[in-house]
């Protein structure tokens, strides 16, 4: 196993947040754009993502005709955005990340160039007759789920058989989606605990995640929902932290066990 890439802290303890604890724990973003961080895990985690991307292109990254569009968008947008981020240098034709890496955009693979730029994994769902449907991504941390299955699918399939995704929760989540503005961009947190640290873990549905003996590792994800102004499209971000348990206090990793149990 290769050495873990870590954040020697967690950013918000949701399960502590009765706002966050329970599905779909949605609230808005209170600084209206920080949907793009950089943590202190920057430089590793951009080295695993580039090693994804070159190694295995066809399992982290999809997009589909119809999500063109969008995606296009979403490559402006956020060029934007990191041009103004503390560690990012833009000029020329290339971006210098913070952790010193030299990246030359390419407009013709806007997302996997994002997933070269920044850490967040990026999901593109946009509105269809049988709701919003995944139209590509780039993905390099997925936990328990392959971009390949789930492509083009609505939301209640892609959370086919995820306890405890209701149709109730599911009808909530679809009227959240059709309501979000682009000015006003929503997150969440979800929490699990793992012995395995490894950040790329994508299963087919019906294969389980090993359950964890250790409970050594918190893995949670910053998402956050953003609505693109021109194709109305909602990005669906994907910040991953996993930590060391061992950086919580007792009484944060009892109440940890509870929730998850």
């Amino acid at each position: 196993m290769s050495d873990p890439i870590l954040q020697s802290r967690l950013p918000h303890l949701a399960w502590m947040d009765p706002r966050t604890a329970r599905l779909p724990g949605v609230l808005p973003l209170e600084a209206g754009d920080d949907w793009v961080r950089v943590d202190d895990a920057f430089a590793g985690q951009m080295a695993e993502r580039d090693r994804l991307i070159v190694a295995m292109p066809e399992r982290v990254h999809a997009l589909l005709p119809e999500g063109q569009a969008a995606a296009v968008e979403l490559y402006t947008m956020v060029l934007d955005k990191i041009a103004g981020l503390p560690g990012y240098h833009c000029g020329g034709n290339a971006v210098v990340r913070p952790d010193g890496a030299r990246v030359v955009p390419d407009p013709d693979q806007p997302l996997l160039t994002l997933g070269r730029l920044v850490q967040q994994d990026l999901c593109l769902m946009e509105a269809g007759a049988d709701g919003h449907r995944l139209t590509g991504a780039i993905l390099c941390f997925p936990a328990s789920w392959t971009l390949a299955q789930k492509l083009g699918r609505p939301l209640i399939g892609i959370h086919d058989g995820v306890v405890p995704y209701s149709e109730d929760v599911g009808r909530r989540v679809q009227r959240m989606f059709d309501a979000i503005r682009p000015d006003q961009p929503l997150w969440r947190m979800n929490f699990l605990t793992y012995d395995d640290h490894t950040l790329h873990q994508p299963r087919l549905e019906g294969q389980r995640r090993p359950q964890p003996v250790g409970h050594f590792y918190v893995r949670s994800e910053r998402q956050c929902f953003v609505r693109l102004p021109v194709t109305r499209a909602v990005v669906f971000s994907i910040h991953t932290y996993v930590v060391r348990a061992e950086t919580l206090t007792a009484g944060e990793r009892a109440a940890l066990g509870a929730a998850i149990h």
